[in-house]
């Protein structure tokens, strides 16, 4: 539980620098709180900050068990409280000073980030030079917004209003520039994105050392750092992508994750796949197995990080060659059997999956509206299983019998795209699907260009990514 009650300091702490365009009502189940009009808008804000600590501790006290169900719950009536008190002080009439700054921290802490980023620019506005701090930090929130909505020249006039004055954090640049590279990204203004992703970069490299949560200044660094790659790969940059990569190798190293290091051997070899260099990306995996042995003392890391490599290995063979032909195929629901080499001028998605994989449900909604969307473009979409030897709720079945159990199962799910069914392993092994969701994209010329495991909102955003990249060559 103490662990856990760490744990929730950080979260806690997070919600202050993650804003959500939603609103949160402030109907539902809080604490009731006499003569709130009687207190100050900053002893309002202190007591929504503190409700979630507080429970925890409380939990932590009575030795309560702890659950995902309840850690959210709680969450959720600090977010609810933070709207009744927001609620309550922008009732209050001609709110001035610093008011209107927890004005802003309260709808920031409730996830109602318009209304925060309205009160901070009304903060802003005040004259005087006071409260340097506090303007500093709504100053880091109306560039986040104004980015997320696309006013640009808000958020680099702001942007520029924050470098000019003090004190300068590093935790609120990189929250800007991180936004405002994404969102010039999102509207493919890569030129633009590019500072903007390096500074965020450089700002997450140096919070390594400053963070006082190690799991969030990774999770900061490695997210700021796949993205400034990203970028400057999209403009063609290889030097600066690939420098961008050999710091979060290095760095990776430096402060001993596992995580960082092998994501950035994994980017760099499918670069060099990607750019031609199939046979130095190869050499690079090899000589990857042996430097890891140097740059990890600690057996249990080098451990995870050359299993990682181990198991990417058949994707860095495939990727960039022609995609192998579906072996053992024993039935297609309900397509008329089509070899790949059938579909060459079509972007083709493999999907390996089965009806026991709870992740694998995960894309079913995303699978079904690119196979509606972009059908028309070009896109075809394969569900690839296996003989599992299952039906109805995990029993045993005959072939026949788990032939007929698909079929009401691709209606069930509302799936509109064929489903291979083969008999035997040998497409898993080939396209190295052993675990599943694995998903594969090949492109027009019948060359494989994406081979990846794993669900999520994430890898949707990087398979929808790359599905529109190979249907625009």
């Amino acid at each position: 539980m103490k662990q856990f009650l760490a744990f929730v300091l950080i979260l806690t702490s997070a919600v202050l620098a993650t804003a959500q365009s939603g609103r949160v009502s402030s109907d539902g189940t809080v604490p009731t709180a006499n003569g709130l009009s009687e207190k100050s808008i900053h002893d309002l804000y202190t007591e929504a900050v503190n409700y979630a600590l507080n429970k925890f501790t409380e939990l932590e006290q009575k030795n309560a068990p702890y659950s995902e169900a309840v850690h959210r719950q709680i969450l959720q009536e600090q977010k609810q409280l933070a709207a009744k008190y927001a609620a309550e002080a922008a009732s209050r009439p001609e709110l001035t000073g610093t008011d209107l700054y927890y004005l802003g921290r309260l709808h920031w802490l409730a996830t109602n980030s318009i209304d925060a980023a309205e009160a901070f620019e009304r903060f802003l506005a005040l004259p005087g030079g006071e409260h340097d701090a506090m303007k500093q930090t709504a100053r880091s929130v109306v560039v986040v917004m104004a980015a997320e909505t696309g006013d640009f020249a808000k958020a680099e006039k702001t942007l520029s209003d924050y470098y000019a004055n003090k004190p300068v954090r590093l935790s609120e640049l990189a929250s800007m520039e991180k936004q405002v590279a994404y969102s010039y990204r999102l509207e493919g203004r890569f030129e633009d994105a590019a500072p903007h992703a390096g500074k965020a970069f450089e700002a997450t490299t140096n919070l390594l050392f400053e963070e006082e949560s190690r799991a969030k200044a990774l999770s900061q660094f490695l997210d700021s750092g796949v993205t400034a790659f990203e970028i400057e790969r999209q403009l063609g940059h290889r030097d600066k992508a690939e420098w961008i990569l050999g710091t979060l190798k290095k760095y990776g190293a430096t402060v001993q994750s596992h995580s960082v290091y092998f994501r950035a051997i994994d980017e760099q070899i499918k670069y060099m796949i990607e750019t031609g260099r199939k046979s130095s990306a190869l050499a690079y995996y090899n000589n990857a197995l042996v430097s890891v042995q140097k740059d990890f003392p600690d057996i249990s890391l080098r451990i995870q990080i050359e299993n990682n490599l181990k198991r990417k290995k058949k994707h860095y063979e495939i990727l960039g060659e022609k995609a192998p032909e579906l072996r053992d195929v024993a039935h297609w629901i309900p397509a008329k059997p089509e070899p790949l080499s059938g579909l060459v001028g079509k972007v083709v998605l493999l999907d390996f999956w089965a009806t026991w994989c709870g992740p694998c449900f995960e894309a079913f909604p995303d699978l079904a509206k690119w196979h509606n969307d972009l059908g028309k473009e070009g896109l075809v979409i394969l569900g690839v299983t296996r003989y599992y030897g299952q039906g109805e709720d995990g029993n045993q079945a005959s072939e026949k019998e788990e032939v007929e159990f698909l079929k009401r199962f691709k209606v069930k799910e509302g799936l509109p795209y064929s489903i291979v069914v083969s008999d035997g392993q040998a497409n898993q092994i080939i396209y190295g699907a052993m675990s599943i969701p694995t998903t594969v994209l090949i492109d027009r010329k019948g060359i494989v260009r994406y081979v990846e495991t794993g669900a999520g909102t994430l890898r949707k955003r990087e398979i929808k990514e790359m599905i529109d990249r190979l249907l625009a060559e």
